[in-house]
């Protein structure tokens, strides 16, 4: 399997699940996600791929800062609708991490590791997500604009040329390599497009 090798150098997400222990999966429970799982449960590295796992590591490390993220412990809000933008694009990717649903997910055994009804759209937050400790009531607030980040200019015409069928082998490649790196620009600048703070 061959992918961008700076899938590699990216921070692994690590959890503790309980019903994961419950029912053998995982001893204790506790288990990592790589952004190379990530990738491929969505069949692309993208901007907003990245910037959905770059919200759940950031947010999670300041929710869980001595400890495991608890997977099924943890409520995620969004001030958009699930219909909006790429929103369901992001809820997607922070579903599979912390197991947070709307309505879809897991009902639970006998009322224990239910994880439906964790996820709610149209919240009242001012971030691009909010997650909160299901124990403690503790809430995170993060944003991510990476607008900053701008990609490569030789991209926009082989964009056209890919709309219109008739770019090249070596075009298709040479936009593939130049969007992957505008990805790895977007991982190596943290500091600057991703805001972490907690809710008042």
């Amino acid at each position: 399997m061959n992918y961008p090798k700076f899938y590699d150098t990216i921070e692994s997400i690590k959890v503790k699940d309980q019903l994961s222990a419950v029912l053998g999966a995982f001893e204790n429970g506790e288990y990592e996600f790589n952004y190379i799982d990530i990738v491929k449960s969505a069949g692309h590295s993208c901007p907003t791929v990245a910037g959905a796992y770059i919200i759940t590591l950031e947010g999670l490390k300041t929710l869980y800062p001595n400890e495991l993220a608890v997977r099924g412990n943890i409520k995620v809000e969004f001030a958009e609708s699930l219909e909006d933008g790429v929103a369901g694009v992001i809820s997607n990717v922070i579903s599979q991490i912390t197991g947070a649903t709307d309505k879809s997910g897991f009902k639970g055994l006998q009322g224990k590791f239910a994880r439906h009804s964790l996820m709610h759209f149209n919240s009242d937050v001012n971030s691009s997500v909010r997650f909160t400790r299901l124990d403690n009531d503790k809430s995170v607030d993060v944003t991510y604009n990476p607008s900053s980040v701008m990609p490569n200019s030789d991209m926009q015409p082989i964009m056209q040329k890919i709309m219109q069928g008739n770019a090249t082998d070596d075009e298709l490649k040479e936009f593939g390599a130049l969007w992957q790196d505008r990805v790895k620009r977007i991982f190596e600048n943290l500091d600057t497009i991703v805001q972490v703070e907690y809710s008042i």
